[in-house]
């Protein structure tokens, strides 16, 4: 029988957010994987992430494995490999153990995920595993729910850009006529909030973090006054809208 790795997307942290698929798919694997954060030595940081908190919520401890990722790693890039690598193996073990591991990832499993990486290490580790993915809802699902910001109307594009890949790339989106979401910004949130006023999206933009957690904070982006934010903060600049009710159909 064929080994089964499913990435289970649980969503942006509020538990309430799992879909039934993504419940029963957490239940019905042998083992529930959970990223955690490296230490500097590489080991467990032994802090519990948003998606183990989720996972708990719905299967005992007794289920989950903590395995270590570099998730925030940009510049050691050795690093980062040698944390995947490890990944990588800790997981095909596991698999060739139990046959199907579930692995828990924020938000949606196709979406900036770490479950792309260790999918494509696990394959070349386990022949024939079969990937399936269960979708989860983002964190600008849940920003626009919290905050009322519509993400598209008619025909409005909608551009979703990380800002781990530069300021730059975010201000050429603000400049076309779509909504645009930015994800991972809070340390560049002085760089945001100047495109945000050069291209005159600043007012109706909103930002939020820790969405559906008690430290959760949902503010309009015009308060933003150049201080680091939490790493995960996402922005909305809802596209610009003129001419009232279905104008851009």
């Amino acid at each position: 029988m064929s080994s089964r790795l499913i990435g289970v997307g649980v969503g942006p942290g509020d538990p309430e957010l799992v879909t039934v698929k993504g419940v029963n798919a957490l239940r019905a694997a042998e083992v529930v994987v959970v990223p955690v954060m490296a230490a500097p030595d590489g080991k467990d940081g032994g802090e519990r992430g948003r998606a183990e908190a989720t996972v708990l919520h719905y299967v005992g401890a007794e289920k989950v494995v903590r395995v270590v990722f570099a998730l925030n790693e940009r510049t050691d890039r050795a690093r980062r490999e040698a944390a995947w690598d490890a990944a990588g193996e800790r997981v095909a073990a596991l698999l060739r153990e139990h046959g199907s591991v579930a692995f828990a990832t924020i938000g949606d499993p196709n979406v900036y995920s770490t479950f792309t990486y260790l999918a494509q290490t696990v394959g070349d580790l386990v022949p024939g595993t079969v990937v399936e993915t269960v979708p989860g809802i983002t964190a600008m699902q849940d920003l626009a729910a919290r905050s009322g910001a519509v993400l598209t109307e008619g025909t409005e594009p909608l551009t979703l850009v990380p800002v781990t890949a530069g300021a730059a790339v975010l201000k050429d989106a603000l400049n076309g006529p779509g909504t645009v979401v930015a994800y991972k910004f809070g340390r560049q949130a002085g760089e945001v909030a100047e495109a945000l006023r050069e291209t005159g999206r600043l007012d109706d933009a909103v930002w939020g973090s820790a969405l559906g957690l008690p430290e959760e904070s949902v503010r309009a982006a015009a308060e933003l006054d150049g201080g680091p934010l939490p790493y995960l903060s996402t922005l909305i600049a809802p596209a610009p809208r003129e001419g009232g009710r279905g104008g851009k159909l």
